[in-house]
């Protein structure tokens, strides 16, 4: 049995893979290391560039296993069912999470290694370095400047887990405990699935505070596979049994698109509950009111618009982050509300 299994799903990386792969050459842990790939139906170079790091790596402590989806149609079966054998065929005590096109800083085993053995309940992650620089720029800011209360308090917002997925590092019995990841296919964020799981059966989160991980945007990302309204659905379905079920009113901070969706999205009990309206736009607020024209009911229902410093808590905040210049973040800061309990963001 090895310490850890390096656990990487594999389709078509070439562009990447040899980066990926010299990552795990240059790692500073001298315990046991296997990397665990599962090759699915991938038609480029990248079995080649595999299969020559392999015969290129005797002098390392590296043990490897491959497996493949070789299908005469060339039809992956997902990132979900890729890594959950990739999991299956390896022995690892802790299981270290990498993209096939990532790259894996010289500390990260090590650090991360540390703290899971004396957290086996915790999903470990890390900050991170965008490549490019540039990209992303806003999500890369959020993500890597969470404290340790906001990876909880933060799990709702449109950014997905407030870990980032190729930093994830945890123990087997962690893995199997939520019971792998969803394997629909292609369209379903079996990330964001996961994690909601992992919380919801009493899991912990915690992040190194060090980057450890070059993380590549490009335009061949998984990510772009999934439909906004699919992570919506999700993130919505987990915030009402979580936090809206304990309310007994709230407000919506935003009178705009993002705070009126989440109105009608809501359910009606939801939504019965939904006291009014904050905003600053000086022209919605004079509007009085938002009259909830797709419903059944009847009278339709009207919710005030109010001016966002006569709200009264809890509210869900609808705005985005990092879009106003610090206007949003300052009117926040100004009523001294406690995250996690007077407000949660949503946008």
């Amino acid at each position: 049995m090895h310490e850890i299994s390096i656990i990487t799903g594999m389709r078509n990386a070439d562009k990447w893979l040899k980066q990926c792969l010299q990552s795990i050459d240059c790692q500073s842990f001298n315990g046991s290391i296997q990397l665990s790939i599962y090759n699915d139906s991938s038609t480029d170079t990248s079995l080649q560039i595999l299969n020559d790091w392999i015969n290129n790596y005797n002098i390392k402590s590296v043990d490897v296993i491959i497996s493949h989806n070789f299908n005469p149609t060339n039809s992956p079966k997902g990132v979900g069912f890729a890594k959950n054998r990739a999991v299956e065929q390896s022995d690892g005590q802790y299981l270290c999470f990498l993209d096939s096109d990532d790259i894996m800083l010289e500390n990260r085993l090590q650090k991360q290694y540390e703290i899971a053995k004396l957290n086996k309940d915790a999903i470990i992650g890390s900050k991170f370095i965008r490549e490019p620089i540039d990209s992303t720029k806003r999500y890369t800011v959020w993500a890597n400047q969470l404290s340790e209360k906001q990876l909880y308090d933060q799990i709702y917002t449109s950014f997905g887990p407030t870990l980032l997925m190729p930093t994830w590092f945890c123990s087997r019995e962690l893995f199997h405990k939520v019971g792998g990841f969803d394997e629909t296919g292609f369209g379903v964020p079996e990330d964001l699935i996961f994690f909601y799981s992992h919380l919801n059966s009493g899991g912990k989160l915690l992040r190194v505070d060090e980057e450890l991980l070059i993380y590549r945007y490009h335009s061949q990302q998984t990510t772009f596979s999934i439909a906004e309204q699919t992570i919506w659905d999700i993130r919505l379905k987990q915030f009402e049994s979580k936090v809206l079920s304990k309310w007994k009113n709230f407000m919506i901070w935003n009178a705009g698109k993002e705070g009126k969706r989440l109105y009608r999205s809501l359910s009606q009990e939801n939504r019965a509950k939904v006291l009014a309206f904050c905003d600053v736009d000086q022209k919605k607020i004079s509007k009085g009111f938002y009259t909830y024209e797709e419903s059944n009911i009847r009278p339709k229902p009207k919710v005030p618009i109010i001016h966002f410093s006569s709200l009264i808590p809890p509210v869900v905040i609808c705005v985005k982050l990092g879009l106003t210049s610090g206007q949003f973040e300052r009117n926040l800061c100004s009523l001294n509300l406690n995250e996690g309990i007077d407000y949660f963001h949503f946008g």
